[in-house]
C-alpha cells in the first residue's frame, strides 16, 4: 500500500512541471498574441503531424499540456487526437530496457504517428467548416480562468496564476494516480494479465479499454503482457493507442463537455480496436 501511494505522488509530481509550463503558455498564448481571437488558435497545416512527433516522447506531459490547450482553443480536435494516439506513456522505455523487446519500438512508433497524424487530419477536415462557423459566434475569454487579468501584476498572471492552476489540477490528479494505483494493486497484475490473455480476436477489445485508464500503471501492465507473449503485437498497440495518459482525465475535468470528452475516448477506442485487429490480420497473413 505503501508502494502505490508513493508511486501516486512520484507520478503526480513528474507530472506536475507540464502543468504548470502548459498554463504558462497559456497565459503567454493569450495575452501576448492574437491566438484567442477567432482563427487564431495554433491550427496550422503542420499542427497535427507535429502533434504526432510530439506524441511520441515517452512522458504523458505532452498529452495533458495538449489537452489544457485544446480546453482553450489554442489546438485543433485533430492535433489533440494526433498527440493522444501517439503517446504511449512508460511503453517505450520498458521496450527499451528489456533488451530483446526494444527491436518492437521503431514499427510501434511508425504505426502510431502515422495512425494519430491521419486521424489528426481527417478529424480537423470533418469538423472544420462546423468549427469556422461556431467560432465567428462563440466569445472566447482571454485567461485561463475566466477572470480579467489585465490589470494585474505580470509575476501574478505567467506565474502565480498558473501555479494556482497546476496545483489544483495536480490535486485531482494525485486522487486519480492513487484510485487507479490501487484498483491495479486490488486486482493484481497477474490477474489483470490473465484478464488480457484472452483470444487472440478478443484481445484487442480489452487491449484497449485497458489502454483508455488514465494513469501510466496501464501502459506499463500492456508492454509487459505483451513482452511475456501474453498478447500480440497488434493488440499491444490496441491498448496503446487508446492509452493518451492523464490527458484524457483533464479533459474531463471540464464537466460541461462531457459529450464532446466521451466523443473522443469513443474515438481513441475504435481506433484502437482497429489498429489492433488490422494489424493482427496482417501478422497471420504473413505467417
Amino acid at each position: 500500500m505503501l508502494d502505490v501511494t508513493l508511486d501516486a505522488l512520484l507520478d503526480t509530481l513528474k507530472l506536475f512541471p507540464f502543468l504548470l509550463l502548459s498554463y504558462i503558455i497559456i497565459e503567454l498564448l493569450e495575452h501576448k498574441t492574437d491566438l484567442s481571437k477567432p482563427h487564431g488558435g495554433l491550427s496550422g497545416n503542420l499542427a497535427p503531424l507535429i502533434g504526432g512527433a510530439t506524441g511520441l516522447i515517452p512522458q504523458c506531459g505532452f498529452s495533458v499540456m495538449t489537452a489544457k490547450l485544446y480546453e482553450h482553443r489554442h489546438v485543433t480536435v485533430g492535433t489533440l487526437l494526433s498527440v493522444f494516439i501517439a503517446t504511449s506513456d512508460e511503453a517505450f522505455v520498458i521496450l527499451l530496457s528489456s533488451g530483446e523487446g526494444a527491436k518492437a519500438i521503431l514499427p510501434m512508433m511508425a504505426v502510431k504517428i502515422l495512425v494519430g497524424v491521419a486521424v489528426g487530419y481527417l478529424a480537423d477536415f470533418i469538423v472544420q467548416k462546423k468549427a469556422e462557423a461556431a467560432a465567428a459566434e462563440e466569445h472566447f475569454e482571454c485567461n485561463s480562468c475566466g477572470r480579467d487579468h489585465d490589470e494585474e501584476k505580470a509575476w501574478f498572471v505567467y506565474l502565480v496564476s498558473p501555479l494556482l492552476h497546476a496545483l489544483k489540477i495536480a490535486g485531482y490528479v494525485l486522487l486519480v494516480n492513487f484510485a487507479f494505483g490501487y484498483l491495479f494493486y486490488s486486482a493484481g497484475e497477474d490477474n489483470v494479465m490473465a484478464f488480457l490473455q484472452s483470444g487472440l480476436w478478443i484481445q484487442p477489445l480489452i487491449a484497449a479499454l485497458i489502454g483508455l485508464i488514465p494513469n501510466c500503471a496501464s501502459s506499463v501492465v500492456l508492454t509487459q503482457t505483451y513482452l511475456v507473449g501474453g498478447i500480440t503485437f497488434g493488440s499491444c498497440l490496441a491498448g496503446l493507442c487508446a492509452n493518451a495518459g492523464l490527458g484524457v482525465f483533464v479533459l474531463f475535468h471540464n464537466g460541461k463537455k462531457w459529450k464532446r470528452n466521451l466523443t473522443i475516448v469513443l474515438i481513441l477506442y475504435l481506433v484502437g480496436v482497429g489498429v489492433g485487429y488490422a494489424v493482427n490480420a496482417v501478422q497471420m497473413a504473413a505467417q
